[in-house]
């Protein structure tokens, strides 16, 4: 009997006990120590007369995920999550995990006073991610668990360590990189900040090695390190209202990549090392009615893998197997005609061959956000008041100087340098200013009005070398009325205008819950406009759903057509195809 079958009788067996227990006692022991989430995402591709037939062999694809966390006692914990991605994984997403079924993660964990261990597989965060974060989000199918072994330790009030060995998921098998590291953090304040009561300051210290194997057939390459480590240090100050972080991160010398194109598969430069860093600092005061926070990140040659070869985004757009969480610092928004122009964080070193080599170096860049209430009876803020929301973000490519010994200028030779600037804003890749307003009229009827405006490079964010920027302006307005027994509306209308590109879209949704459980919408998004563009643009990108919602189970039903372009969670983005179909979500706990 293959594992698959064994796993699955497994479940069958465990689920007729629970819900057949003789021994009354055993089952409520059983039931109150035990909790499982089930998670099935399924989609129908289908023909479409804009979009042509659907070319790929299977149409129907579904995710599933079962997950089980038993309680044995106070002390000790065990799980492992059940998936499958039969008949294949939905469009889009990583092949690792295409038409296979069986146990993704599993772990034990004993937590006992000041000790936490954890065997298995795990997911962890030094810091703010920019040198290690594990981590799922099923909807952009990324899962870079560690499997290995972990302890926390508190050594005093003050002092708490984190050790770490472990490999990543590699599709239901693991990576051959090898993952190790710590993290400690120091309370300070009882040493420094004595007097002051309301005041925190904690230091944190981070290392994080990476061994990798790398062969190569180059009789002129360097000695290639088996091991790529990294240093950060940060700082957290907070004093009442008002909290900064700030963080620097140190990679070792390490191989570029080459490639420009999926076609060029993905190559390295093996004569010369290149080191990383990070820098990010994140300030911000808060009190009632008012907030204010400024981040800004510097970013050099920051991608790293478990694995080298999935260092290319080109070849891996689903970001498999990365060690560290390097997300786009700007507003993310839910608004479809937003979405269009998406920018994505960048920060590798990459050369590209474009008629003389192009380096992308890495990312600087701040984000500003702005919040304020307006009281109620006021002059704006009316019986209810006011809310406003104001941010911008500015992002640059660094500016480099190059310079290969061998004096070519159209294909860089492998032992090509460059410098780059530490403080230099001057190749602007993307800005946006965002202003959203909301209000409520009276007890059912509130409103959210949004604004727009963004430059965005798509020659170099969408590797067209053409030249071309895009400067657009979005505008959007939603209201909600509130009926009685839960009845509510919601419409909502988007505007989008460019200079050329994709010239002008109108969209819009109109969204009814007959109650708190179930709800059903339409929305459509309409280049009304020709497209400069070399495909035909006048095309409605609509959608029918619904969903029903019962404590802790939801259900959702959507027919319609997606737009090509990305789709991105917490600033973490994957490309899409043009597609139409019908969507199935399930999610459970019990």
């Amino acid at each position: 009997m293959s594992i698959r079958i064994k796993i699955l009788v497994l479940i069958s067996i465990f689920m007729c006990i629970r819900s057949n227990a003789q021994d009354i006692n055993l089952f409520q022991e059983i039931n109150n120590n035990l909790i499982t989430s089930f998670e099935s995402n399924s989609q129908w591709y289908l023909n479409d007369r804009k979009f042509g037939s659907f070319e790929e062999e299977e149409h129907l694809r579904t995710t599933k995920f079962l997950r089980l966390d038993y309680s044995i006692d106070d002390k000790l914990k065990a799980g492992l999550q059940l998936e499958s991605y039969t008949p294949e994984n939905l469009l889009n997403n990583s092949k690792l995990y295409d038409k296979d079924i069986g146990i993704g993660t599993y772990y034990l964990r004993y937590t006992h006073k000041k000790t936490d261990i954890t065997l298995g597989y795990f997911y962890e965060q030094f810091g703010s991610g920019l040198i290690l974060r594990s981590w799922e989000d099923r909807f952009l199918g990324v899962n870079t668990a560690l499997r290995g072994a972990r302890i926390k330790y508190i050594l005093s009030k003050d002092i708490s360590v984190k050790l770490l060995f472990g490999q990543q998921r590699k599709g239901f098998k693991i990576s051959e990189g090898k993952i190790f590291g710590f993290d400690t953090e120091i309370e300070l304040s009882n040493f420094l900040l004595k007097s002051r009561s309301n005041s925190s300051l904690i230091a944190g210290l981070s290392y994080v090695g990476n061994k990798d194997n790398y062969n190569s057939s180059n009789p002129n390459a360097i000695e290639i390190p088996e091991i790529v480590d990294a240093f950060s240090f940060r700082l957290d100050y907070s004093n009442n209202n008002f909290y900064s972080n700030a963080e620097y991160v140190k990679k070792s010398g390490d191989l570029r990549s080459n490639a420009a194109s999926p076609a060029n598969g993905t190559t390295f430069s093996e004569e010369k090392l290149f080191d990383g860093s990070a820098l990010s600092f994140t300030a911000g005061y808060t009190k009632k009615g008012f907030g204010l926070s400024y981040n800004f990140r510097r970013l050099e040659n920051m991608r790293w893998f478990s694995e080298r070869e999935y260092g290319n985004l080109a070849t891996n757009p689903t970001n498999q197997l990365s060690i560290n969480y390097l997300p786009a610092l700007n507003k993310q928004h839910d608004y479809t005609l937003a979405n269009i122009y998406l920018y994505q964080s960048q920060p590798g070193l990459i050369i590209d061959y474009i008629e003389n080599p192009l380096i992308r170096a890495g990312e600087i860049g701040q984000f500003i956000d702005l919040f304020y209430n307006f009281k109620k009876n006021s002059l704006i803020g009316g019986k209810y008041g006011t809310k406003l929301n104001i941010n911008m973000s500015y992002w640059a490519n660094l500016n480099t100087k190059k310079n290969d010994p061998n004096g070519i200028e159209y294909f860089a030779g492998d032992d090509l340098t460059y410098e780059s600037d530490f403080l230099n804003f001057e190749n602007k890749l993307f800005t946006d200013l965002n202003v959203e307003i909301r209000k409520k009229w009276n007890k059912k009827l509130s409103s959210i009005f949004t604004y727009i405006d963004l430059f965005y490079d798509k020659s170099f964010l969408d590797s067209k070398y053409n030249g071309s920027k895009v400067r657009a302006w979005i505008g959007v307005a939603e209201s909600t009325y509130k009926f009685n027994k839960g009845k509510s509306l919601r419409l909502e209308l988007q505007h989008l205008s460019t200079n050329d590109d994709a010239r002008n879209w109108m969209g819009g949704t109109a969204e009814f819950f007959f109650n708190s459980k179930f709800g059903i919408y339409i929305n459509d998004s309409y280049n009304y406009e020709e497209s400069n563009i070399d495909q035909d643009t006048k095309i409605h990108f609509f959608n029918i759903g619904a969903s029903y919602a019962k404590n802790a189970s939801r259900i959702a039903l959507n027919y319609g057509r997606q737009r090509g372009g990305l789709i991105c969670v917490g600033g973490v983005c994957r490309p899409v195809s043009p597609n139409t179909g019908l969507t199935l979500n399930i999610t459970t706990s019990f």
